[in-house]
């Protein structure tokens, strides 16, 4: 299993949903991947709830605030990049031209922490790890197993990224088009990028958290069966199978089945 007890800088550690209805997602979810709920009491004061594997934690849901939800800010994933200094990342990504979104501030467990965008729009959560790394088992089932931005200019995504967390990109083409970009981190892989298309429309980039399944296909029907859609695929591809999906709230993710990176 991919237990963690510290990530390499660079690396996705953790993911957490903001929610229009932690409740309902909750339950959710837990029926989805067989995660056990925990509700604790958030930095701001709200409730923020862990959700267990077999003891380790792997993820968190929480309440979308009144004033994003008034801003038309939707249901989400948000996924966390492992970093030495939260306030030397949030620095950076201004210099490459993204944005951060208030400033670097404390977190639980001695933690500092960011949200920044890239100047797609892409928002992700910069952590500076106090005694809490992130997530305590990952690429296993039930767990998150990759991160992926959808984008549509992988090679400017590429200079932002790696000029923010020192990733390398590796584009995978097709008849001379780039099809998908690996990201790697001090040599192991750590996530991709998917060029949008025009079913996208003219929604911005995001990044989207994959978590592994034992069945896509059984995870697919379970997901409908509680309220969620399918929003692309089924996919069969040569790593494996995957299907895109979202919540009864509307929050977008990935499932996987195939094999994993320990």
């Amino acid at each position: 299993m991919g237990k963690r007890v510290s990530y390499e800088p660079g690396t996705f550690c953790w993911v957490d949903l903001a929610t229009t209805d932690p409740e309902g997602a909750s339950a959710f979810y837990t029926r989805l991947f067989g995660w056990e709920a925990e509700d604790t009491q958030g930095e701001s004061g709200g409730m923020y709830t862990l959700m267990h594997l077999d003891g380790d934690e792997v993820c968190a849901i929480y309440d979308l605030d009144e004033k994003r939800r008034e801003q038309g800010v939707p249901s989400h994933w948000l996924s966390y990049v492992s970093v030495e200094s939260a306030d030397a990342t949030a620095s950076r990504a201004r210099e490459l031209g993204g944005e951060v979104y208030g400033e670097p501030s404390e977190s639980h467990a001695g933690a500092r922490m960011a949200v920044v965008a890239d100047p797609a729009g892409a928002s992700l959560a910069v952590w500076q790890p106090g005694t809490w790394p992130g997530a305590g088992r990952v690429n296993d089932v039930g767990c998150m197993g990759w991160n992926e931005l959808q984008t549509r200019d992988s090679g400017a995504a590429g200079d932002f990224y790696g000029g923010l967390f020192g990733w390398e990109t590796e584009p995978i083409e097709d008849d001379g088009n780039v099809v998908y970009t690996t990201i790697k981190n001090a040599g192991n892989q750590n996530g991709g990028f998917m060029p949008m298309t025009e079913q996208h429309g003219d929604a911005p980039s995001f990044w989207l958290p994959y978590f592994t399944v034992p069945s896509r296909d059984d995870a697919v029907e379970q997901a409908k069966e509680l309220g969620g859609t399918l929003l692309a695929g089924p996919l069969d591809l040569p790593a494996g199978k995957i299907a895109i999906l979202a919540d009864p709230q509307g929050a977008a993710f990935a499932i996987f089945e195939g094999e994993t990176d320990e």
